[in-house]
Formats: C-alpha cells, sequence, structure tokens
C-alpha cells in the first residue's frame, strides 16, 4: 500500500512517498505555496499519478503537546484536501522532524534549505511505517 506523507507549511509543503508495499518513505518534491485551492490540486494529481491509497500529514505539536496556531492552520488545510481527495488521511505528531532533517542533511554533507521540507515529510511518513509494522 502506497502512501503520503506531508510537512504542511505557510510557504511549502514537503512531499515524501512510500515505496508499494508501504515500507519505505523516500522525500518526492517540494509545492511551493500558491492558493489553497492550487495546493490542494497538486497534492490531488500527485495521489492519482502514484496511486496512494493513504495520507500522512505531519501535526505540529508544541513541545508540551498542545496545539499551537500552526497547528491549527495545518488542520483547517487538512479539512480542505479530505474534502477533495477520496483516500483516508491521519495525522502524526511532527514534532522536531524538521529539525531532524536538517540534521540529517548536515550529516550528509548536503546543503539545508528547501529540501528540508520533503526530508521531513519523508521523517513523518517513516515514523507512521514503522508504527505499522
Amino acid at each position: 500500500m502506497r502512501s503520503l506523507g506531508l510537512d504542511i507549511g505557510d510557504q511549502r509543503i514537503g512531499v515524501a512517498l512510500s515505496d508499494p508495499q508501504g515500507i519505505l518513505a523516500s522525500p518526492l518534491t517540494i509545492i511551493f505555496h500558491q492558493s489553497e485551492t492550487a495546493d490542494i490540486a497538486a497534492i490531488s494529481d500527485i495521489i492519482d499519478q502514484y496511486q496512494v491509497e493513504k495520507v500522512i500529514a505531519g501535526l505540529p505539536r508544541s513541545m508540551d503537546g498542545s496545539l499551537g496556531k500552526q497547528a491549527e492552520k495545518v488542520k483547517t488545510f487538512v479539512r480542505s484536501l479530505s474534502r477533495q481527495i477520496q483516500v483516508p488521511l491521519e495525522f502524526r505528531d511532527e514534532r522536531l522532524s524538521t529539525v531532524s532533517a536538517r540534521r540529517l542533511m548536515q550529516d550528509t554533507k548536503k546543503k539545508g534549505g528547501r529540501h528540508d521540507d520533503a526530508i521531513a515529510a519523508a521523517l513523518i511518513l517513516q515514523m507512521y511505517l514503522d508504527e505499522k509494522c
């Protein structure tokens, strides 16, 4: 079962894709925010292209576990997305996923920046895939 991971930010959405067996997540692309409609259409196109059966969206909780302003923005976007796609959608706690992505890129001696978002999406998705094994 192929799954899609999303790291939703104000300017970019990091996108990751699992392998067809649902074991390994890999960074796929970054969607640069244009409008909610355009962003949802881009995600929907990816879902169709790769025959995705589940979407996992990172939910940015505060370190104490509470939901802040950014988490509410993500929830609002995901509600709109869920009305436009035909596959199940779940949230996963994404605390520190972007920090982990930046560390991973530093460890592999790549430059950080925009690719952090896709790697963060892959980390979120990989956590989900690992939980279900």
